[in-house]
């Protein structure tokens, strides 16, 4: 039983008078929060890396075979090889509008897209766009540039670009 003018239950052992604890946010950029924005981001590591990079290199395999099948000029492959790679001026209006762009043009949702639209309305040019923007990709992931987080240019799915690679 409580005694006269003890705080009743469980107050006893809390102080109203304590600021609130730092570190009770647990999202990157907020006010208080303990995760930085390079701790924030889910990389893969060791074995899952290496499988994603050979799938990049699976990808820059497949594409280059099927453009050479496919008859285009090598020309043309060349001038538009590293187009995508014009997304990263969307990192001039700051790393949350940079990575989103980056990511855009990186991701295999947009060349799969148009290589069904050149096969089933039978477009060549839009063939041969896709098999490049496809090879590019597959490129990019083979060498270990992945999708961007907003938390800086260096932090990428497939771990971090640059000298110092912690995974």
């Amino acid at each position: 039983m409580a005694r006269a003018g003890s705080p009743p239950g469980f107050a006893h052992s809390v102080s109203l008078r304590l600021p609130a604890l730092r570190g009770r946010h647990q999202w990157t950029g907020e006010a208080g929060s303990t995760v930085s924005p390079d701790k924030a981001a889910v990389v893969a590591t060791g074995g899952v890396r290496t499988l994603l990079r050979l799938e990049g290199a699976a990808v820059l395999g497949v594409a280059l075979a099927a453009y050479a099948q496919f008859g285009a000029g090598w020309g043309v492959f060349a001038l538009w090889l590293l187009a995508p790679d014009l997304s990263l001026l969307g990192y001039l209006a700051g790393p949350r509008t940079g990575a989103a762009l980056y990511n855009a043009a990186h991701s295999y949702v947009g060349p799969v897209l148009l290589l069904a639209l050149g096969v089933l309305a039978a477009m060549p040019w839009a063939v041969a766009g896709s098999l490049i923007w496809l090879a590019h990709i597959g490129m990019d992931h083979a060498l270990g540039y992945g999708l961007k987080y907003a938390s800086g240019f260096a932090v990428t799915h497939l771990g971090r670009i640059g000298k110092a690679d912690p995974w």
